[in-house]
């Protein structure tokens, strides 16, 4: 594609009043007229809210919760300035965003870039290259990500119509969860004990608890559905920390898109999905005129784990229903049903599978988990309340990722040394029974290897990456995020992976950029290394994340990274 076609640049400002009621935010008749540039401000500002009898503080974007939907089309430019009008460090990940030719805009904190502090400005632009769906953005500093976050809805090129059909609204769903402390002091005090996460205060559906919990049988999210019509609901995982189940009572869900790729219709009763999942679901009103309740609610594949187990509950309300009905319960799989999800992943198909490599000559294999390390405080009681007396870590192929003090993007394009080492293994350092044989007498043998390292890609190679979760500490199903790629899931199953017994779907796999690696068992991913840069993977679990279940990936094209890369921007922030 010319350079001309793919930076067509055209005015138009998209504003947002900030006293905007949910329901006006969240909803969509008509997609918005076509452009070629889409300007955002992003305001970082503190906001009070009022949750379960408690009025607390919380961070936001231009004091809205969730925040502002940013809308656009097929290969726009989106150009957001984002000013820091509060005290703490804040980045923005356009979470799903393959950033082609745009790295530096990508937003994990000392990945990508330094943190735009206190008072500093700085611009994110990109373009929607070939990209088209419902994705999401979100901090990408700390925990700041629990009230910091909001939709990315990309419609297709003007005249190019869903490939079904046209709904007659579109609404979107954004699930998080909530705490009364504040999310960055949380963050401090897990790391600071050792130990696991507090479990969220209560679920929400667009900030909204919804009816069972208390002090808030008014605060409840609901969407108005005329009889016989069909509704497009643009569903997106914010949350935190937990993987949920969603439901609408009396009604079937056909999954039409995942990830921001279309997919084959797959109907199901209750879906599940992980924190940075988008799932897109037409939902037909064909049930008695009355009021039904939509559900968010726990998935817990992990053993031994405390978690929230009040579901957050919308209504889907008929036109017509009496405002003094009584809303008809809906049902949730059990917290630790693994089938349902196994179900839900088995129905994914990509509708178009282009470019799918059919051929491997990058073949790594990365093992997922917790760690226990030996405890090395002065004050045990306080800092090691881990297992046995140990402190929590996570690793992927036994090695805790710790982030630099200067952004990897940074040092990699300015060569600058002894910032990172590029010699993260291929394949784990040792093998043995990954899912049943695994060490677990800790913290003696579930330490980890702390460092920052990085797995070096060729440009052009076609990898095959195979993630195989561990039994050490528990095992669980893992939320796994590629930034600046979408990758092929050609397959996934229970138990070790197995080369030789293991089926792959080469003819229309799934097209994700996050994928929950099963519980106990392995998923197997492709990708063509064709976007140069460096591009941070890690569980979307912020808890694993923190703990360092986390590795980044620099794409190297033989040149050096002035040649390949774009120059950085000149507000790009400082360490």
């Amino acid at each position: 594609m010319s350079s001309s076609k793919f930076f067509v640049w055209l005015s138009l400002l998209l504003s947002f009043c900030t006293s905007c009621a949910l329901a006006t935010r969240h909803t969509a008749k008509h997609w918005p007229k076509g452009a070629s540039t889409r300007f955002y401000e992003f305001k970082v500002q503190k906001t009070y809210v009022t949750k379960l009898c408690e009025r607390k503080e919380i961070i936001t974007i231009n004091g809205m919760f969730p925040g502002p939907v940013v809308y656009a089309q097929e290969d726009d430019r989106v150009i957001v300035k984002v000013t820091n009008e509060t005290p703490h460090n804040a980045t923005i990940h356009w979470h799903g965003v393959r950033q082609r030719l745009s790295c530096w805009a990508d937003g994990p904190s000392y990945i990508t870039q330094c943190p735009i502090q206190a008072g500093q400005t700085f611009t994110y632009e990109f373009t929607l290259f070939q990209q088209k769906g419902t994705l999401l953005w979100h901090a990408h500093v700390s925990w700041l990500r629990a009230t910091v976050h909001g939709a990315i809805v990309v419609y297709p090129k003007p005249g190019v119509p869903y490939p079904f059909p046209h709904p007659y609204e579109e609404h979107i769903l954004v699930l998080g969860e909530y705490w009364f402390k504040n999310a960055l002091k949380l963050e401090k005090q897990v790391l600071a004990s050792g130990g696991g996460a507090p479990i969220a205060d209560a679920f929400l559906i667009n900030g909204h608890p919804g009816p069972l919990y208390n002090c808030s049988s008014n605060d409840v999210y609901q969407i108005d559905v005329v009889p016989g019509k069909s509704y497009l609901l643009r569903i997106i995982s914010a949350a935190l920390n937990m993987e949920h189940f969603f439901s609408i009572s009396n009604h079937k869900m056909t999954i039409v898109e995942a990830d921001g790729e279309y997919t084959k219709p797959f109907t199901v009763d209750q879906l599940m999905i992980t924190p940075g999942q988008t799932i897109n679901v037409l939902v037909h009103a064909d049930q008695p005129i009355g009021k039904y309740d939509m559900v968010m609610g726990p998935y817990m594949s992990a053993q031994n784990i405390p978690f929230q187990n009040i579901t957050a509950i919308a209504h889907f309300q008929y036109t017509g229903a009496s405002i003094t009905s009584i809303s008809l319960p809906a049902e949730l799989p059990s917290f630790n049903n693994n089938l349902v999800v196994k179900s839900h992943l088995d129905g994914l198909r990509s509708l178009n599978a282009t470019d799918l490599p059919l051929e491997i000559d990058t073949n790594l294999f990365f093992t997922i988990g917790l760690n226990v390390e030996e405890c090395h405080s002065t004050t045990p009681n306080k800092s090691c309340q881990g297992p046995n007396g140990g402190v929590f870590a996570a690793s992927m192929n036994n090695i805790t990722f710790v982030k630099p003090q200067i952004a990897l993007l940074q040092s990699y394009y300015e060569s600058i040394q002894g910032k990172y080492r590029e010699d993260f293994p291929s394949v784990p350092m040792k093998v043995y029974d990954y899912v049943n044989g695994a060490p677990n007498n800790f913290p003696n043998d579930t330490n980890s290897l702390n460092g920052t390292r990085v797995k070096v890609l060729q440009y052009g190679s076609r990898v095959q990456l195979i993630l195989q979760d561990t039994g050490t500490v528990t095992t669980e199903n893992h939320p796994i995020h590629l930034h600046g790629y979408s990758f092929y899931v050609v397959g996934y199953g229970s138990g070790n992976y197995n080369p030789m017994t293991a089926k792959l779907n080469l003819v229309d796999p799934p097209y994700m950029n996050t994928i929950g690696v099963p519980v106990g068992g392995w998923a197997a991913l492709r990708f063509t290394a064709d976007n140069p840069g460096v591009w941070f993977m890690h569980c979307h679990l912020e808890i694993h994340t923190s703990w360092g279940l986390s590795m980044a990936f620099i794409v190297k094209n033989g040149h050096g990274p002035l040649e390949t890369l774009p120059h950085p921007p000149s507000d790009l922030p400082k360490c």
